[in-house]
């Protein structure tokens, strides 16, 4: 956005005035979004680091030493897993549904818009449920889509991704076929408690919007910091943070800003 503001969206402006503007990076508190919503993971990196980490996050690099350490991967693994059978259990409490917590939780949670693409991932359960239905004996890694986020009260189109979501959602989840290898669930209310609850059991978080669109985002880092696998596009901090963890364990795909501005001018 630093590149995108002045020369793209406000160009005209920026010519006028350029000392207007400046870039503020954004982030989140690790207190609230490791401490809080998951001191199970919060414990077992303290006991390897120490408790500075929080106040500190580059510290989380020490736990390069760990990487290939059998008792702190498991250690991971059975927060993760134990953070998956809360949230199912809250799943079933609160939307009276069943879903399978050894499954694989891929989540899309953030604000419905377009640029955000909710409704590339509805086309991605749809593509889904079509393999599974073409070839039913095939081996399927069983996979909860969860996407929730709240629509601006007059954005129509928003709310239409929302009624597709569902509507898919009712198609692939009462399909015998399919049993518990692909469930689709709405995530209704979406808000900070509710996040606090699925993000430290998700394993995908799905970072998926236009390149050069999204300013930062926020849920990218909140998702990274609970240890779920990003799949995104090189857009807003996702840059920053596939250059951080590496750009071999990020799920990177789709065009770059530089394919997409080209395309833009083509029209």
């Amino acid at each position: 956005h630093p590149s995108v503001v002045p020369h793209y969206i406000f160009k005209d402006f920026y010519d006028l005035e350029p000392a207007k503007f400046q870039n503020k990076t954004n982030g989140i508190t690790p207190r609230r979004w490791l401490l809080l919503c998951n001191p199970g993971l919060a414990d077992v990196i303290a006991e390897r680091i120490g408790e500075d980490y929080l106040k500190d996050l580059s510290q989380l690099k020490k736990l390069l030493d760990y990487v290939d350490n059998e008792a702190f991967i498991r250690d991971v693994a059975k927060i993760k897993q134990e953070n998956k059978l809360k949230f199912a259990a809250y799943l079933e409490k609160h939307y009276q549904v069943q879903i399978n917590p050894d499954s694989m939780f891929d989540v899309q949670v953030k604000r419905i818009h377009e640029y955000k693409r909710q409704l590339l991932n509805c086309l991605h359960i749809i593509t889904l449920y079509n393999r599974i239905r073409m070839e039913p004996n095939k081996s399927f890694v069983p996979r909860t889509v969860m996407i929730g986020g709240k629509a601006a009260p007059g954005y129509h189109m928003a709310k239409m991704i929302i009624k597709l979501i569902t509507s898919v959602g009712e198609v692939v989840n009462n399909d015998p076929i399919v049993g518990d290898r692909l469930k689709v669930i709405y995530l209704e209310n979406y808000k900070v408690s509710l996040a606090e609850a699925v993000i430290p059991a998700s394993d995908l978080s799905q970072q998926i919007s236009t390149a050069g669109t999204e300013a930062s985002g926020t849920g990218n880092m909140k998702f990274m910091l609970n240890g779920a696998l990003t799949i995104g596009t090189m857009d807003g901090a996702n840059v920053e943070m596939a250059e951080e963890a590496g750009e071999e364990n990020f799920f990177i795909f789709g065009m770059r800003v530089e394919d997409v501005e080209a395309m833009d001018k083509k029209g």
